[in-house]
């Protein structure tokens, strides 16, 4: 059988090939310690597994959902952005229930972008932006996000004649890997860039929850004139501890969401009402969860940034995200070669930066989603890699 063009031209899953290094080594008897892939090991709130339970004995969701999602997830997601942001949307046409933001992120492509048409998105990134790229035959180019510039984009540096070809701009802050943050000037300056060159904005922000010391993320859509060019993808993963559960929203310009909508009408039969359900109670229900959970994640910054400093590295404290970003030892030539000798010599998993594309090469990605007893461990193994 043969691969279709655009199959081959996506590179292999960067957190896939790390399960499978990972399920070696523990195959060998390695006891691996994974701090790879951005997963909490958090449970979800009470409060929303009980939910899920109940309404998944109800006999009404065990049918087909709406195609848009359900009105009172919706009206949820909206209310959420109102108390959080102080941004106003229609729940009608200006929120759409997603399977988890990566799908979205995904499909968005097939709704505005033709082959040959450019889609410009930040490097180093979630690499779903390249990939949603190549499966609806676009032409990704990179926008570089340099230390130096705080690991924002320089709009300015994006060539003419590529921001003329674009219609997609993905962003991201705060930012995976880097855990650089953005303000509301940026996102300013990001509605001004699209409007001259007529370009939608894709904001992707899992991480606005997750922030530490009082720091409080800015949504893009407060920016004026956001919701004129584009729109913004929330997932409920990581605020609430619920990868598994595969719900999110975006919202934004109506335009837009009716093209994505159009899209998943198309390639999904929505998300279980029940899971819908769940998520309504975790945007409207209490959210001390989310200031307990940044607790536990300070406690692990603060002491993986500490450890690995005394160890020699050159770690700065993140304002948000759960990620630590720095840069690999001057003796490896690659983050790969680095990323390959921590887990072969001390069982630890780390991202290699070139994963998130290749801007990102020379640096590491750590994610801080295990217990600080097995992260004292993991400094432990590292004093003895060569």
């Amino acid at each position: 059988m043969e691969y279709s063009e655009r199959i081959k031209r996506i590179p292999p899953y960067l957190f896939a090939e790390i399960d499978r290094a990972m399920e070696k080594k523990k195959a060998q008897g390695v006891d691996v310690i994974s701090l790879g892939i951005g997963d909490p090991d958090i449970p979800t709130p009470g409060n929303v597994v009980e939910r899920l339970c109940k309404a998944a004995h109800d006999p009404r969701n065990h049918r087909y959902p709406s195609y848009a999602g359900m009105k009172s997830f919706r009206e949820a997601a909206a209310g959420w952005y109102k108390r959080r942001f102080n941004v106003s949307l229609d729940p009608e046409n200006e929120v759409l229930t997603l399977i988890g933001s990566k799908e979205g992120i995904a499909h968005i492509p097939l709704a505005f972008v033709d082959p040959g048409d450019v889609v410009l998105f930040t490097d180093p990134g979630y690499p779903v932006y390249r990939v949603g790229t190549i499966l609806a035959g676009g032409v990704p180019v990179e926008v570089p996000l340099l230390e130096e510039n705080g690991f924002l984009p320089d709009y300015s540096a994006i060539r003419k004649e590529d921001a003329k070809k674009a219609k997609l701009l993905y962003i991201n802050y705060p930012n995976n890997p880097t855990a650089a943050v953005a303000d509301k000037d940026f996102f300013r300056e990001t509605v001004e860039y699209a409007k001259e060159n007529d370009i939608v904005i894709c904001h992707d922000a899992p991480y606005s929850e997750m922030s530490f010391e009082g720091y409080k993320a800015p949504s893009f859509l407060e920016a004026h004139g956001a919701k004129d060019v584009g729109v913004e993808f929330h997932s409920l993963s990581k605020t609430y501890n619920m990868t598994g559960w595969r719900i999110g929203f975006v919202a934004g310009n109506p335009e837009v969401l009716a093209g994505l909508g159009k899209v998943k009408e198309n390639v999904d039969s929505g998300a279980f009402q029940a899971v819908q359900e769940a998520g309504t109670e975790a945007l409207s229900g209490p959210q001390d969860c989310i200031q307990k959970n940044m607790r536990i994640f300070q406690e692990r910054r603060d002491l993986m940034v500490d450890g690995l400093n005394d160890l020699g590295y050159d770690v700065k404290k993140p304002k948000a995200t759960f990620y630590l970003w720095f840069r690999i030892p001057k003796k490896y030539k690659s983050s790969l070669k680095f990323s390959s000798d921590l887990l072969d010599k001390t069982g630890v998993v780390m991202t290699p930066g070139v994963g998130f594309g290749k801007y990102g090469e020379g640096y590491v990605r750590c994610a801080l989603t295990q217990s600080k007893e097995r992260l004292m461990e993991v400094l432990a193994r590292m004093k003895k890699i060569d």
